[in-house]
């Protein structure tokens, strides 16, 4: 039986908003809006994050997720027409419906088979892993993968009071950006593992509760609410095992991989990943005290950061956190 035929990342691209706002001057707005007398630097001392972006009034996930794609594309030479399937992979939308991919695609001028991944922080290494099939499969050549996170929009930046900031503290980590892959066939190495954990039974820990049928409509529905000690203490209760299976069937330690990317979502969640897995620290892409929590696009955006750097043949393992609960692992080999 031939083997199946490799596929893998060929180019990335990543963009950010303008605008920065520094945890001081968030944590400012809140309190005033509470009316909550605040300890001095809470939020910084709380998370490990300075400063994030946010995007302005004219910036949505469709607007830059397509600074992303622009970028990826440029840096392979290719044109919007050599895609077949573009997938928008993210918590984020513009609109209920349709599909935000459509709106990236109609901006971008693409004739691809567009549609839209969702899987909360997952949904950029889910999207990455549903191109792959498709391109397996022989229904895609080329894909492009983007995502546009504006989580900052869910941010309960005016709470009513300390039970309402409480409730959602866990998101004034957010911070807003994209990413863009092109996945394709390869030559030589490309995506060689993929493993995935859920637990489903914790869906209610964290989320955003409003836009469907149980929530439709009202403001009180829309801001990011959840427990950040319970969504940690899942991860935690079933994080390693994942990473164990993972070295049990690809035979690869540490020193396999020339950088390790990790969704991010506070500082010190970060160091007590470092401290369950024994990943050595220098491997690590640190993001989340410039930019906070990305969502979807955190891994992206720290795979532009060292993409250059990597040479053919070396390794990178990213590790992917999502409410819901999902893990999920991927091993990329540059080729």
């Amino acid at each position: 039986m031939d083997p199946l035929p490799r596929v893998g990342i060929t180019a990335v691209g990543s963009h950010l908003p303008r605008q920065a706002v520094s945890s001081r001057q968030l944590q400012d707005e809140v309190a005033a809006g509470a009316r909550l007398p605040l300890p001095d630097g809470m939020f910084e001392k709380a998370t490990g994050i300075r400063t994030r972006r946010f995007a302005g009034p004219d910036e949505h996930p469709s607007t830059l997720a397509l600074g992303a794609a622009r970028r990826a594309l440029a840096r392979r030479g290719l044109e919007p027409a050599d895609l077949d399937l573009l997938l928008f992979a993210s918590a984020s939308r513009d609109v209920c419906e349709p599909a935000t991919a459509h709106l990236v695609q109609a901006e971008l001028g693409s004739r691809a088979h567009a549609l839209d991944v969702s899987n909360a922080c997952n949904s950029f290494l889910n999207g990455i892993d549903t191109a792959r099939a498709m391109i397996l499969a022989g229904r895609a050549r080329r894909a492009l993968v983007v995502t546009g996170e504006t989580p900052s929009r869910a941010m309960r930046r005016d709470p009513s009071g300390l039970a309402e900031f409480r409730a959602g503290f866990a998101g004034y980590t957010f911070g807003d950006g994209a990413a863009a892959v092109l996945v394709e066939r390869v030559e030589r190495g490309g995506i060689l593992d993929v493993e995935t954990q859920t637990a489903s039974e914790h869906w209610e820990v964290g989320g955003i509760p409003g836009g469907g049928s149980r929530h439709p409509r009202g403001d009180e529905w829309s801001y990011f609410r959840g427990g950040g000690k319970e969504l940690r203490g899942v991860f935690e209760e079933i994080g390693a095992d994942i990473l164990t299976r993972v070295a049990a069937r690809t035979g690869l330690g540490w020193d396999a991989y020339a950088r390790v990317l990790v969704h991010q979502v506070t500082l010190p969640y970060l160091e007590r990943f470092v401290e369950l897995t024994g990943v050595p620290a220098e491997k690590l892409v640190v993001t989340v005290p410039e930019l906070g929590n990305l969502a979807s696009a955190t891994i992206g955006v720290q795979l532009d950061l060292v993409m250059d750097e990597l040479e053919p043949g070396e390794r990178v393992l990213m590790v992917g956190l999502g409410g819901g609960v999902s893990l999920m692992t991927m091993v990329w080999e540059k080729s």
